[in-house]
């Protein structure tokens, strides 16, 4: 194996670890649903979401999967092609 198969491996490793901890990190979708069914009312968190943590931590996460499958792409390509 090549020095860079080990790179990409580390660095596809340390990103599913960082995604993986993102997400876990966010709350669950099931506290929304609770209030749409009880007939809850739109509070002022609920309508500046992207300020908020939760809102951040969902960017991080479109980012780091992005990145992540750009990554994934750049390995096969390195790999089908050297």
């Amino acid at each position: 194996m090549l020095w860079y198969h080990y790179v990409f491996g580390a660095v596809l490793i340390v990103g599913s670890i960082i995604i993986t901890i993102v997400i876990l990190m966010q709350e669950g979708r099931s506290q929304n649903l609770s209030g749409a069914i009880s007939g809850g009312t739109d509070s002022f968190i609920g309508k500046s979401k992207g300020r908020t943590i939760e809102g951040k931590l969902e960017r991080v996460t479109k980012w780091l999967i992005a990145l992540f499958f750009i990554v994934v792409l750049a390995a096969f390509l390195v790999f089908l092609f050297v």
